[in-house]
């Protein structure tokens, strides 16, 4: 797991007036703490910031340089503008190698499950514990030729070496279905139709079950 550095400055200024200055001035407002020490203030270079969570994913491990003196960090929790998705603010926890630590880790679907299955991923992340200088980026998970019926509970997600799940290995990660049959659309499609108020005649009644429309002269 690669680290990357950052040159960090102290913030001796607070509000929303100073975390502006800061940003316009291409640097994100945040604070490191854990280990027992005081919170500290500072703000680190944003373009290097987006480049390293970019690259590394959340869990990145950064080295953080202030002062002179460099600390190994984890991002613990970043905050965005909804709209520009510019990073805001960066809370950054202290550790030190061979130090396990907790961190979510999102899981990506491979392969394709059978035919006529529909695959539903129902939790995108799980938590795990591991060496905080160790932390994997994401768990890979192969879907392939699965049915319905066959899921996936987090149980069953290959860990990284070393690293322990947290999560309740019963949970759910991916669930899989089987494809809906045309007569069910149809019967789905017919009581939604029902619950609306909403009466076919004859003629749109046979047309959904031939799946024929009128043409021409008949329309």
């Amino acid at each position: 797991m690669a680290d990357y550095r950052l040159e960090a400055e102290i913030r001796t200024e607070f509000g929303k007036g100073s975390a502006r200055r800061t940003r316009r001035a291409g640097r994100v407002p945040g604070v490191l703490y854990g280990h027992g020490q005081d919170v500290i203030h500072l703000s680190v270079p944003a373009r290097e910031f987006a480049a390293a969570l970019r690259n590394g994913g959340t869990n990145v491990l950064l080295t953080i340089v202030l002062d002179g003196k460099e600390e190994l960090a984890l991002t613990k929790a970043v905050q965005r503008d909804p709209l520009t998705r510019v990073h805001e603010h960066v809370d950054l926890l202290l550790v030190r190698r061979g130090e396990k630590t907790t961190v979510d880790v999102p899981v990506i679907i491979v392969g394709d499950a059978a035919p006529d299955t529909i695959s539903n991923h129902q939790l995108n992340t799980v938590s795990l514990e591991a060496d905080a200088t160790n932390l994997p980026e994401s768990i890979e998970v192969d879907i392939t030729g699965r049915t319905a019926g066959n899921g996936i509970t987090a149980g069953d997600l290959p860990l990284p070496a070393g690293a322990t799940l947290i999560t309740d290995p019963e949970a759910l990660v991916i669930g899989f279905l089987g494809a809906p049959t045309a007569e069910a659309l149809e019967a789905e499609l017919e009581e939604a139709e029902a619950e609306a108020g909403i009466e076919r005649d004859e003629s749109d009644a046979s047309e959904a079950a031939t799946g024929t429309t009128a043409t021409g002269d008949d329309a």
